[in-house]
């Protein structure tokens, strides 16, 4: 009878979690640990996201109250030279004549190039090209405007639209090709050899089979040129210079863009067009993120798996 106390003592559930928590003690103090560590980086991601956020959200609404009071139709739908409603139509359409240009040049041999780093160049050779575009990226804006104001505006077309695209086109180049060959790299190699093991040419599966994949990503490099160009103005000075007429397609000529208009109304003595350039400012920004929503929005379900 005793033994046999004995032995229901021992297995009492008391003694039974005594003994777990012995075998499973340091088990347990490091899950907690863990858990600690979790939640300090939670907080610490939230702090910093809180930190890029909100100088994010400060600008802009600084920008809208200070503009918005002459954002109206009569800004939007008259030229600087207007001499009773001067606005920023010269400005607006300006920025959309030259960048859109700037993109098709920079941008078309920036995919081709960072096509051929990605696809056909070799190791040696790939990494010789990555040097100099980071090279390139790291070039402040405004040696692109001297070297078009050196070349083209002094030898050529003298102030003009032409010559400030070209200018936007060569801050967009190395943009573009980094972006391209960093998203092509991503593509798995299996599709490319899946594609060549049907017999269909290299540069057919570069074309019709790695680019679509990859589409996202080259899109959201395009459109990250796109507002580098949009916002530059120091290359703009030296070749577009700006003009408060309204030119439509004569590219020989000066032509506005909105970051002039920004940058010229805002020295003015004038408060009336310092605050039109905090309007043209809001103009500006308007347009990016109306690119950045539609890029995003053509490049959903478009994600390299």
């Amino acid at each position: 009878m005793g033994a046999q106390g004995e032995i229901v003592a021992i297995s009492t559930p008391a003694v039974r979690r005594t003994a777990a928590d012995r075998l499973l003690g340091p088990h347990r103090g490091n899950e907690r640990r863990r858990a600690a560590i979790d939640v300090t980086m939670r907080v610490v991601a939230l702090a910093s996201a809180i930190v890029v956020i909100v100088p994010l959200v400060a600008i802009v609404g600084y920008v809208l109250v200070k503009g918005l009071p002459t954002l109206t139709l009569d800004f939007l739908t008259h030229s600087s030279g207007n001499t009773t409603t001067p606005g920023a139509l010269n400005a607006i359409l300006g920025s959309l004549q030259m960048v859109p240009l700037a993109l098709l040049i920079g941008g078309s041999l920036g995919l081709l190039a960072g096509i051929y780093l990605a696809e056909y160049a070799g190791p040696r050779l790939g990494a010789t090209g990555t040097f100099l575009v980071d090279v390139l990226l790291g070039v402040p804006s405004i040696l692109a405007g001297v070297l078009i104001y050196a070349t083209i505006v002094t030898n050529w077309t003298g102030s003009s639209a032409i010559a400030g695209a070209i200018a936007l086109a060569v801050i967009m180049f190395p943009i573009v090709i980094r972006a391209t060959e960093e998203v092509l790299r991503l593509v798995p190699g299996s599709i490319r050899e899946a594609s060549l093991a049907l017999g269909i040419a290299r540069w057919r599966t570069i074309v019709s089979v790695v680019v679509p994949v990859a589409r996202a990503g080259l899109l959201t490099g395009i459109m990250l040129a796109f507002a580098r160009g949009f916002g530059e103005t120091a290359p703009l000075l030296f070749t577009a210079q700006g003009s408060e007429a309204l030119n439509v397609g004569d590219w020989r000529s000066p032509m506005a863009a909105l970051p002039l208009f920004v940058y010229q109304n805002s020295r003015l003595p004038d408060k009336m067009l310092v605050s039109q350039a905090w309007s043209a400012a809001i103009v500006l920004l308007a347009i990016v993120l109306a690119i950045n929503v539609i890029v995003r929005g053509r490049s959903i379900g478009s994600r390299v798996e």
